[in-house]
């Protein structure tokens, strides 16, 4: 499969999904994750440990793509319309990540609409950095997005201190030292379940 991450705004946990998607899909076959963000977070986060996926710069993909079952790109922040139209024909579904807060929420709209415009109906997006209960922005959310028509993953992926520490180790969220760190993982298993089928 070929998934890709995209958010019209930054701070959404962008680079964290990839690399966590990748790091479920690599369970199922060799993976490649093509690092297209600016800032080669990917990148950087593979270079302070270890990643079970070989990470590229995406001008590389030519060259690695055939030797992987399964990619995942990380696109840069705020895609242009053309941009999306090329990333929207070349995967077979985009993720995009968002916070549940008003803010991210206005900017998944504007994306929203530049895939509908585009006709496409393989998107589905993944409420990320969910607060802890007593909060109920996440549920709020999915509740918008569910009346609006939006296709959401079920769940989400919760606001944990063990994403951190992955990002700082250079490691997925399952190899940290943390009492939650199992829950963060099994967020994203969760997600990469809905994303196979299974």
């Amino acid at each position: 499969m070929i998934i890709t991450v995209a958010s019209f705004k930054g701070g959404v946990g962008k680079t964290t999904t990839a690399v966590h998607l990748a790091t479920w899909f690599a369970e199922k076959g060799a993976t490649l994750l093509l690092d297209g963000d600016q800032n080669r977070s990917a990148t950087g986060w593979a270079q302070r440990g270890f990643l079970p996926f070989k990470v590229v710069d995406e001008r590389q993909a030519a060259r690695f793509a055939r030797d992987y079952i399964h990619t995942v790109i990380d696109t840069q922040a705020r895609p242009t319309p053309e941009d999306l139209k090329v990333l929207v024909e070349g995967c077979d579904l985009l993720v995009i990540p968002t916070t549940p807060d008003a803010l991210a929420l206005d900017a998944l709209m504007l994306t929203i609409g530049a895939l509908k415009n585009l006709g496409s109906p393989n998107f589905k997006v993944l409420l990320t950095i969910v607060p802890p209960a007593p909060n109920h922005d996440g549920e709020e959310a999915h509740k918008t997005l569910a009346e609006l028509g939006i296709p959401t993953f079920a769940g989400g992926v919760r606001r944990l201190i063990a994403f951190q520490k992955a990002a700082l180790s250079g490691v997925p969220v399952s190899k940290v030292e943390d009492p939650r760190a199992a829950q963060a993982w099994d967020d994203y298993q969760k997600i990469g379940a809905q994303i196979f089928g299974e």
